[in-house]
Order: C-alpha cells, then structure tokens, then sequence
C-alpha cells in the first residue's frame, strides 16, 4: 500500500465511522476506485477501527470513566451481544459480503431512502442515555446486526433501533457512538488476531498510520454530526447516500 492509499482509506474511515453513511461501503469504494490491491486489505480497513474508537473514548471521557461506570459498560456488553454472536457464526459469509462492491451500492441507495423519512417514521422520544434500559440495549444491539451488510451502516442502524426505543434524537445518537466501542474493538482485534501470522511489519506500519489519521478525523466527524443531526435531522445523509450510492453503481459497470 502507498502512503497516498494509506492516508486516504484512513480519512475516509475517520470521517464515515459514526455518520449514517457505511464507513465499510466507502472503503470498499474507494478501494475500487483507486484499484487498491492487497491481501491484507480487508484486514487494514478493519484494524484502523481503533483510531476512530479512541476519539470517542477522548470526546466523551466523563461518560466512559463516570461513578456511574457499571450501568454504563454492562448496557453496552448486553448492546454488544447480538453482534458478537451473529458475527462470529457468520464470519466467513460476511467476508465473502466484503468482496461483493454491488451490495454497497444497493444498501446505499436503500437505506439512504430510509433516512429521508426516518425523521417522520421514527418520532423521537424523551429517554436520555443515563435511561436506557437492559430491555432497550438488547433491541438496539439487534438491529445493529442488520449493518454486517456493507453499506448499510452501524451507526444508521442503531440510531434507528435508539429512536424505535424512544430515546430523543441526541440520546440514540451519543449511544450509537458508545455502542461502537465494544462492536468496532471486537471486530478489528479478531481480524488481527486471526490475520496475525500473515501480516508484514509493513503492513503493521500500515495500519499505525492509519489509525493516527483515523482518530483525528473521527473526532472531527463526531462534531460535525452532532450539529447536523440537531439542526437538520438525517435527511441531507439519506439524499448523500442515494447520489453516492448510484455514482458508485454505474462507475462499477462503465
């Protein structure tokens, strides 16, 4: 991998992990786009994962190191279950998923329809994160299960399973980030572990890099969401979604 490919897939991971937009897809597209080749490239997009998990860790260290810490960590560990489960007993699927781009594209435009409408299908409601029950943890962990499909997108899916619990708009979406913790952590250290004997020490240089780059611009994204989704809702990420998605489509047959 080139520096130039190194400093864009990580940019473009940092600044599509926590949107509604599928930071998966947009790898797998720019990697198509550019002509990105490698055999531990499914494994890089996933370990630099934790650049963009430590920026959230950073942006809201009172939350994750409050006197309030086991409520908050065992809602995540029964949030997380769904995805441990399901991604470990369909682990060689998924991956064949990773080398299918079309499905990008399709869950793109998709979803992408679903956001424009979310904000009228899914009536916000007035639970805080402090009032997420065990019950609502559990639901919001199962449709996250429904973004191993690449291109549908953790956080779309869990912000939604967060509005279906009557969490408000800010609520489902700050839980969306904390719920990545566990998911993303899970996901990035069993592709390594399971990678390990392959990887080079240039691909390990690789995937330092990427993070570095990755945790910056997450913390940037994080931001920039939060004001979005307060000002505007999801629509402006449903209408990016469908022009991103249909470019995607057509370049793959051009």
């Amino acid at each position: 991998m080139t520096w130039l490919e190194n400093v864009v897939l990580a940019v473009v991971e940092g600044l599509t992990e926590y949107l509604p937009v599928s930071s998966t897809g947009h790898l797998m597209m720019f990697k198509e786009w550019m002509k990105i080749q490698g055999a531990q490239l499914d494994t890089y997009m996933i370990s630099i994962q934790f650049g963009a998990i430590f920026a959230v860790i950073v942006l809201y260290w009172q939350k994750f190191f409050s006197a309030n810490w086991f409520n908050f960590y065992s809602k995540l560990f029964i949030g997380f279950i769904p995805a441990a489960i399901l991604g470990f007993l369909l682990d060689d699927y998924l991956e064949a998923m990773l080398q299918t781009p079309v499905i990008v594209g399709i869950m793109l435009i998709t979803v992408g329809a679903f956001l424009i409408f979310m904000d009228k299908i899914l009536t916000p409601g007035t639970k805080e994160v402090d009032d997420i029950s065990y019950k609502d943890s559990f639901i919001i962990g199962l449709v996250q299960t429904v973004a191993m499909i690449p291109g549908t997108s953790r956080s779309a899916a869990t912000i939604a399973g967060g509005l279906g619990c009557k969490l408000s708009k800010n609520a489902a979406t700050e839980f969306s980030f904390f719920l990545a913790i566990p998911t993303l952590s899970a996901a990035a250290a069993y592709k390594i572990l399971k990678n390990w004997d392959q990887l080079s020490v240039s691909n390990l240089s690789d995937i330092a890099i990427g993070n570095i780059i990755s945790f910056v611009t997450a913390a940037i994204a994080v931001k920039f969401f939060i004001g979005v989704v307060k000002s505007k809702g999801f629509q402006f990420f449903g209408y990016y979604r469908i022009i991103i998605g249909s470019i995607f489509l057509i370049t793959l047959y051009l």
